[in-house]
């Protein structure tokens, strides 16, 4: 990790277990509220590769939705992911109690609770994966099936175009 890289709860979990990744910082632009968009054009990326951390409350029990800033997600899909009936976004002060970051710079890493996480199918037609880094304007470049393990994330096709 460069010295000019933030150390974050997501970039210590990473360390301590030994997952390889790649920070990539970026201006962040305070009036910008699409975060997962931002960065990929901050960095030059295409929207498919760069995924978003949403936190969603599924029969009142929060899990996290790693989908790609590209796509919308189906709230129905993440329900049955994790065998629940409904599901809806989870309240914002909430989401950032629980996960310990704010949102716009919610990583699906180092979380303070952990809470059960899916990844959408997509992100396995990567070799990397770009994932908030646990601020805004900072991104983590990790592997698809690293950044699973580390979360114990399961994968189905969550998204709708």
């Amino acid at each position: 990790m460069s010295a000019a890289s933030p150390s974050t709860p997501a970039t210590l979990a990473l360390e301590r277990a030994g997952v390889p990744f790649t920070p990539h910082v970026y201006e962040h632009h305070e009036s910008a509220t699409n975060f997962g968009e931002e960065a990929a054009a901050a960095l030059g990326l295409r929207e498919e590769q760069v995924f978003k951390t949403l936190v969603v409350s599924v029969d009142g029990d929060l899990a996290v939705a790693i989908v790609p800033v590209a796509d919308r997600l189906d709230l129905k899909a993440i329900a049955a992911a994790v065998g629940g009936k409904k599901a809806s976004l989870a309240d914002p002060t909430l989401a950032e109690r629980r996960t310990g970051y704010v949102v716009g710079g919610i990583s699906p890493v180092g979380q303070k609770t952990r809470i059960r996480t899916v990844l959408d199918a997509s992100a396995a037609e990567h070799a990397t994966i770009f994932v908030s880094g646990g601020r805004r304007g900072f991104d983590i470049e990790l592997s698809p099936a690293d950044l699973a393990r580390v979360t114990d994330a399961s994968t189905a096709a969550i998204t709708r175009s």
